[in-house]
Parts: C-alpha cells; sequence; structure tokens
C-alpha cells in the first residue's frame, strides 16, 4: 500500500475515534495537540493531496516561499482539521488572517468565508459553544505573491451594554485587567469580600467607562467611596477624592451639552472594607441655585484686566457688551495659520500649586466648536478644544494642572479653528484659576 493510502486511512480513523468520543458526552476529554494537514498544488483543494503531515500551529507566513518542497510556491491549497475540548458553556472567538483566500468550519456550519484574492487581513467571529469537543475545519489558497494564514481561538470578551468594569489585582490600575465585565451599575458594597472569583480582596482596583445618551442641562453626581476614587464627567475630572478613607460621599454639579456622554470612574481598595457607588440626576429647571461663594485663593483673568494680552490684526477684533463682567471680544475664525491670525493670551498671578482651570463662554459670539485653549503649566503644555457653541453665559473646566507661581503660566487661544474661513465666531472672555486642596 502506498504511504499516502496509509496516511489516509489513519487520518480517518482519526477523526472517527475523535467524533466518537465528542458523542459521548461526559467524561475524560481533550483538545487534538496538533493539526491534521493536507496540500494540493492547485487553489480548489481538488484531486490527491501532494502533502500530508501533522501540524502544531496554524501560523505561517511563507511570503514568496512554498510550505514544503512537495508545494507550489503559487496556485497551491491547503486544509486543516482538529477538534478542540471546550469545559464548559462559553462563547468563544475565532480569528483567521489571510493572504488570500480562507474559510472556517465550525461543527460542520461556515462561520468565516474569505474565499476570494485579496491582501492579508483579519476576521473575526464570536459563537456560543456547548461544553464537548467541536471540529474545527481551516481551508485555504494561495494565488500569487505573498501566502499568510494564521488561525486562533480564544474566549470572547463580554458584551458590554452597560458599564464597563475592568478590574485590576493591584491598587494603581496598571497592567492589564484580571477581569472585564458588564456591570449593570456601579452599586456596590464588597464589605470585607472580593468582587469576583480571581480578584483580591484587598489591594484592587477598578475602572468604570459608559457613554450615557442625556439631554442637556445640569447635573449632579454623587460618588461613595471607600476608599479611592475619581470621577470624569465629559473629560472632565469632576470629583477627586483618590486616598485612603472610611465610606464618604462626594457630590459634583456640571453643565453637559446633551448627547453621547462620557462617563469614567476609577477606584482602588487599599484594605478593610470595600464599598463603591455612583449615581447621577438632573438638577436644572428648578429655582436658580445661589452661586457658590469663591474658594479663598481664586484667581479671575478678565478681558478688561492687565493679565489679558492680545495680538494679530488690530482690524480683526470687535467687541461686544456681554459676557463675564459685561464685555468680552472675538473674532472670524480662520481655517489656518495664516499672518496676523489673532491671538490672546490670559497671564494669571498665582502662587505655586495645583489650580482648575476654567473658561467663560459668553451666550453669543462664540459659535465655533473647535475653540484650540493651549494650558502653560509646570509639567508642560496642554491642548483642550471646546466646543463654544454648546455653552451660554457658563465657565467650562479645562481641567486641573500644577502651576509654578510665576510667568510661565498662561493660556492662550487663536483663533485658527481648521473649520471653513470666516465660518465662526471665537470668544475671548474670562479664565478663572480655582485652587485645589
Amino acid at each position: 500500500m502506498k504511504r499516502e493510502a496509509r496516511f489516509l486511512i489513519s487520518f480517518l480513523i482519526v477523526l472517527l475515534l475523535a467524533g466518537g468520543a465528542a458523542a459521548q458526552g461526559p467524561g475524560p476529554q481533550h483538545t487534538d495537540p496538533v493539526w491534521q494537514a493536507a496540500y494540493w498544488n492547485n487553489t480548489d483543494l481538488a484531486g490527491n493531496p501532494v502533502l500530508w503531515r501533522a501540524e502544531a500551529n496554524l501560523d505561517y507566513d511563507w511570503g514568496t516561499g512554498s510550505p514544503a518542497p512537495e508545494v507550489n510556491a503559487d496556485y497551491f491549497s491547503a486544509r486543516w482539521t482538529r477538534y478542540i475540548d471546550v469545559p464548559s458553556p462559553t462563547t468563544y472567538r475565532f480569528t483567521a488572517t489571510s493572504d488570500d483566500g480562507v474559510r472556517v468550519w465550525l461543527d460542520g456550519a461556515l462561520i468565516i468565508n474569505e474565499w476570494y484574492d485579496h491582501a492579508p487581513q483579519t476576521v473575526s467571529v464570536d459563537r456560543a459553544l456547548s461544553a464537548g469537543h467541536h471540529l474545527i475545519i481551516v481551508e485555504f489558497y494561495e494565488r500569487t505573491g505573498g501566502a499568510l494564514i494564521r488561525f486562533s481561538w480564544d474566549v470572547a470578551p463580554p458584551t458590554i451594554t452597560n458599564w464597563r468594569g475592568e478590574y485590576y489585582n493591584n491598587a494603581t490600575l496598571s497592567g492589564s485587567p484580571a477581569l472585564v465585565r458588564d456591570d449593570a451599575s456601579i452599586h456596590f458594597n464588597w464589605g470585607l469580600g472580593s468582587p469576583a472569583p480571581g480578584i483580591n480582596a484587598d489591594e484592587f482596583s477598578v475602572r468604570w467607562t459608559r457613554n450615557l445618551s442625556l439631554p442637556a442641562g445640569m447635573y449632579r453626581f454623587t460618588m461613595t467611596v471607600d476608599d479611592g476614587g475619581r470621577l470624569w464627567v465629559n473629560n472632565h475630572l469632576l470629583l477627586d477624592a483618590w486616598r485612603e478613607q472610611a465610606e464618604t460621599t462626594y457630590v459634583g454639579d456640571i453643565y453637559l451639552p446633551g448627547g453621547n456622554i462620557l462617563v469614567k470612574m476609577e477606584y482602588y481598595e487599599r484594605a478593610g472594607h470595600a464599598v463603591a457607588r455612583l449615581s447621577w440626576q438632573k438638577i436644572d429647571g428648578g429655582p436658580a441655585p445661589t452661586p457658590p461663594a469663591p474658594v479663598p485663593g481664586t484667581v479671575i483673568v478678565d478681558d478688561k484686566d492687565a493679565g489679558f494680552v492680545t495680538g494679530g490684526s488690530a482690524s480683526g477684533w470687535r467687541v461686544a457688551y456681554t459676557g463675564y463682567n459685561g464685555r468680552m471680544l472675538w473674532t472670524y475664525n480662520n481655517d489656518r495659520i495664516r499672518p496676523n491670525y489673532n491671538w490672546a493670551r490670559w497671564y494669571p498671578r498665582l502662587k505655586a500649586g495645583w489650580y482648575e482651570v476654567f473658561v467663560y463662554i459668553p451666550s453669543r459670539n462664540a459659535t465655533t466648536t473647535k475653540a484650540r485653549y493651549w494650558i502653560s503649566h509646570a509639567d508642560g503644555f496642554t491642548l483642550r478644544v471646546v466646543n463654544q457653541s454648546a455653552y451660554s453665559n457658563q465657565w467650562v473646566s479645562l481641567g486641573t494642572y500644577r502651576f509654578r507661581g510665576t510667568r510661565d503660566d498662561y493660556v492662550s487661544l487663536a483663533d485658527v479653528t481648521f473649520e471653513p474661513y470666516l465660518s465662526r465666531r471665537v470668544g475671548f472672555d474670562a479664565v478663572k484659576w480655582v485652587p485645589k486642596r
């Protein structure tokens, strides 16, 4: 009997035995250690293979070469077959990368079908699998040029419809999360226990992220933590309590322009009890709240103050009697940096330390969606792009930074927004620095 015929008979026996084991149900199960591979010197898997062999991995980049001396460098095809064992019902992600065609069957169902000439590309599909053995068949062909085929499978990441919770087995959110899951809400009191199997009871941290669809208005966010927590709303650090503490509640109010709002909460537990909660509510529509008393040490530089400096074309500046303290400047926008573009800087007189920076957006003459504020602080320069058209007579936070207490502390804004030329108005009004303790 020829060697090829003997190999083919052995190969069929292996498949039949594996299929019988899968049909028997519970009992000792295993994943085949190798792929059973066959190669043809045509692109149609037609006729008798020119090569059979066992292969440990399906991960090849042959370039312009050949898989083996018996196989063409171009115009060849291959089929790989093996069983995998799934210990419990789970959703798996199957990923194939190929140049040229590839198709994949799972238990007889075609799950990937990219059977055409193409440059290297990757396709992934998720399938829910029952416990037991599952048959995988991968087919591939190479026309001309580079030849590439890779195939892998792993447990699929969870489908996130609520909060994406990333859990770390350290208190610093470092490295890769030990667990990612869909949390319906952030309302946890773990006591002295662990958030989930495989997560520490102490010395762990969590990052939750979610896009909330909210109408425009004022919102109040309430965060309760033991130990540390911090909250970003619409990319603004609204609450910062990143320290070891007993259960404590923090409240912050913010105006939101409406639409999809990114909310991110970070939390860590050092030792003892572990608590993390977050809630929010819309608070406008009632009587106007009493403005809070200024935080001692707050510095405001208005467009009428000595710390406000302008440059560019004098004819480009316009004055409007609205906004903070009843006056503002504005210009039409530039679509790019042009000679004599207009700019302004706000120079505060600060003591060295940490400050949250706010800009005042007036109700009129501020229609740009891309006002580019640069903050000069002790640790460098930070760009914050603000949609001025989304706000009306409001302070808008640019974030919290460490300042030197020197002339190098400032905020700058130019009328270069990269929007269509002269299509928008850029408002220049007041800037506020609020000390953070």
